[in-house]
């Protein structure tokens, strides 16, 4: 199918994949983008262990830059989460270097707090060609206009059906995609948040938007590098099995384990952000689950779509599904 999506990204189906942290790497993005979709790039992709330098993050990534492009010729992207104080930011310009050094040819920009629209480096990367898909972790009618008046190629509305780093409000994908694609005025709306089969997907298009961006239903395929027993979890559980923490600065959704149960009696105590931040460990909190499955010392991010997740599939398998109809 054609649409503004497909046309702006170059892409034959208006999905993108979401940059999922530690679990993606150059196969199952060049994977995602070779069935027409447009797979992006996560901060620690293809990596098993922790650095504290940003540049060896610069130069992890764009190794892993290199490896995608030697596997597919389709359009892809980078993630980037800046900091509002880019002061106290020394991650985000080595990456956007690379970014630029590299010809990758978008970003998805995830603005944390109000939306961490910064014009100046979203013009840097419009002069630079790169494509800009815009997801503020919680989407409002003031950053999606934010963003669109400095130059975003692409809106991003996430419900909090989703399983990452989830919006500060309650609100639904059924009622977050309306409200924002009603909010852009002249660019396309993707939603984002339990979309994981062709019912979801037709939903998604009926209230307005142009486009998917899926994270939970391409784990539980064979190229993504989430280990086995957290593909095998989202197989078999359904959203009454899932856990909801504070993972500052918002909620997280994640699948059972020890650590999750902490973490949720935490939150409950109205422990402070501190506490359960030094508890889940930060991203190597996330890696040891989703990475190592283990589910003693890790918790992960799933979201509700897992209600129609039934077998391990191939990516093509999947993206195919969602666009059955």
């Amino acid at each position: 199918m054609k649409n503004r999506i497909t046309e702006i990204l170059g892409i034959e189906k208006p999905i993108v994949q979401d940059p999922m942290s530690w679990v993606t790497n150059a196969e199952f993005v060049a994977a995602v983008s070779n069935t027409g979709g447009y797979g992006v790039l996560g901060p620690n992709a293809g990596q098993t262990e922790m650095t504290s330098s940003p540049i060896e993050t610069a130069e992890r990534m764009r190794a892993e830059i290199r490896k995608t492009k030697a596997l597919t010729d389709k359009p892809f992207g980078v993630n980037l989460a800046p900091n509002p104080d880019q002061s106290k930011d020394p991650w985000t310009r080595p990456i956007i270097d690379a970014i630029k050094e590299e010809g990758v040819h978008g970003v998805v920009w995830m603005g944390v707090g109000d939306g961490t629209v910064l014009p100046e480096i979203f013009a840097e990367l419009k002069q630079a060609g790169v494509k800009i898909i815009f997801r503020a972790i919680t989407p409002t009618i003031a950053n999606t206009q934010q963003a669109e008046q400095a130059g975003a190629d692409i809106i991003v509305a996430t419900g909090f059906d989703e399983g990452g780093l989830m919006p500060e409000k309650a609100i639904g994908t059924f009622a977050i995609v309306p409200m924002i694609v009603d909010a852009a005025k002249n660019v396309p709306v993707m939603a984002a948040g339990g979309i994981s089969d062709h019912r979801t997907t037709k939903a998604a298009f009926a209230l307005g938007a142009e486009g998917i961006f899926v994270g939970t239903a391409l784990l539980a395929t064979r190229e993504n590098p989430t280990h086995k027993r957290v593909k095998e979890s989202i197989v078999r559980s359904t959203p009454d099995d899932l856990l909801l923490f504070k993972a500052p600065p918002t909620f997280t959704r994640s699948f059972t384990s020890k650590l999750t149960e902490k973490l949720v009696e935490l939150t409950q105590s109205g422990a402070d952000d501190s506490e359960i931040g030094k508890a889940m460990a930060g991203l190597s909190g996330f890696g040891n689950g989703m990475m190592k499955g283990d589910f003693d010392n890790g918790w992960g991010c799933v979201g509700l779509g897992i209600a129609n997740i039934h077998e391990i599939k191939t990516v093509a398998e999947v993206i195919d599904g969602l666009f059955a109809e």
